[in-house]
């Protein structure tokens, strides 16, 4: 049986919506999204998906001895410190 799905509706500013009015799949999005921000809260923006400038300022300087990379197993995003020879997986 399919579960019954309920229709939501939200308001965003002009500057939201033209960052998302080129997605293909709106709705997906905005659901993989919250779904995503329900569970998993950015340790650096606090789950705000922007960093302030003093965070921004922080994350480049981390940044010059890191590099975001691609999990060979998961295939997701993953941070790896530039002095590491051997990549450490799950």
């Amino acid at each position: 049986m399919k579960k019954k799905q309920e229709i939501i509706t939200f308001k965003v500013d002009r500057d939201l919506l033209e960052a998302i009015k080129e997605i293909p799949n709106r709705s997906k999005f905005i659901r993989t999204a919250i779904i995503e921000a329900l569970g998993s809260v950015c340790p650096l923006c606090n789950g705000t998906g922007m960093l302030t400038p003093s965070q921004k300022r922080h994350w480049n300087d981390f940044s010059t001895g890191h590099s975001i990379e691609t999990c060979d197993e998961c295939h997701e995003s993953i941070i790896v410190c530039s002095n590491e020879t051997v990549h450490q997986q799950h």
